[in-house]
């Protein structure tokens, strides 16, 4: 079913960036954001709250971060809200082409090492090796959620 649905959006959104593999990461293609890394080389350990307000608002606490280029960082991930939330890591117009598919296809599955979707009270971790300096961002994808305010930014400074 999920090679259906790939093969579905691949045809209906035949682009340069769906060919490429680049979408999200998980076709083998390398990501500028980094690549899944090993527990064993973990260096620091980032506890992430994904939650909504009373106000209205959708929000990562902490929502900005700072690591270092080569370094391999576990990002664990709490959903304490009352909806599903994404934490998805990826360079920003990665991110923005994500978020308009998601928009299309609010029900789309994802099976990539730099997202996690987790229900209201679950927990999950992803371990991830920082290749490159610069900018990237987090962002949940859930159609309204980036625009309540569901995103944040990763520096990754050079060593």
């Amino acid at each position: 079913m999920k090679a259906l649905i790939l093969g579905f959006l691949a045809v209906t959104f035949a682009s340069p960036a769906f060919a490429s593999g680049s979408h999200a990461g998980g076709h083998g293609e390398a990501m500028a954001v980094g690549e899944p890394g090993k527990k064993a080389k973990v260096t620091a350990t980032i506890r992430v709250t994904m939650k909504e307000t009373d106000d209205g608002k959708m929000l990562f606490t902490p929502s900005s971060f700072k690591v270092r280029k080569g370094q391999t960082v576990r990002f664990v991930i709490r959903n304490a809200g009352e909806l599903d939330h994404e934490f998805v890591l990826d360079e920003e117009s990665q991110i923005m082409e994500h978020k308009a598919t998601m928009e299309k296809f609010p029900e789309m599955e994802h099976d990539d090492p730099n997202a996690i979707r987790l229900a209201s009270g679950q927990s999950g971790e992803i371990v991830w090796k920082f290749s490159n300096d610069g900018m990237f961002k987090i962002a949940c994808l859930i159609p309204g959620h980036y625009d309540a305010g569901m995103h944040g930014d990763i520096n990754v400074a050079k060593k």
